[in-house]
């Protein structure tokens, strides 16, 4: 089985080689919560699934792509955690956010994902 840092590096890989909403929800258990910090958090895998994809959508003003770029990663068991910069591309422009994700791993799934980022640099950058 891979390590929770591995499940990790290739979720994060996922996101950037612009794979199907439905892959990247296969990387989450069924009840995970994703939880941008600055907004409420997501429950469940088919939940993820929809907020993923109702975010990235081709033409204005919707979100066309997000690459994570990792800076840094550490892992301290179960908990891995990610210094990343996402670039998102829209139709018109693309920019950049840092971004800290917290990431809790148990069998080979992720059941717990947290992002810290600057929501107000995130609105400004959407225009």
């Amino acid at each position: 089985m891979e390590s929770p840092i591995e499940v990790v590096r290739r979720f994060c890989d996922a996101w950037s080689d612009n794979v199907a909403t439905a892959e990247l929800a296969a990387f989450f258990t069924e009840d995970a919560v994703y939880h941008n910090i600055p907004l409420e958090p997501v429950v469940g895998r088919e939940a993820i699934a929809d907020y993923v994809a109702s975010f990235i959508r081709p033409g204005a003003p919707g979100i066309e792509r997000i690459e994570f770029k990792v800076v840094n990663i550490a892992a301290a068991g179960p908990v891995v955690m990610t210094e990343r910069v996402d670039v998102f591309t829209l139709a018109d422009r693309s920019f950049e956010l840092p971004v800290m994700g917290t990431f809790e791993v148990a069998d080979g799934k992720i059941k717990a994902w947290r992002d810290y980022f600057d929501i107000g640099q995130f609105t400004t950058r959407m225009g």
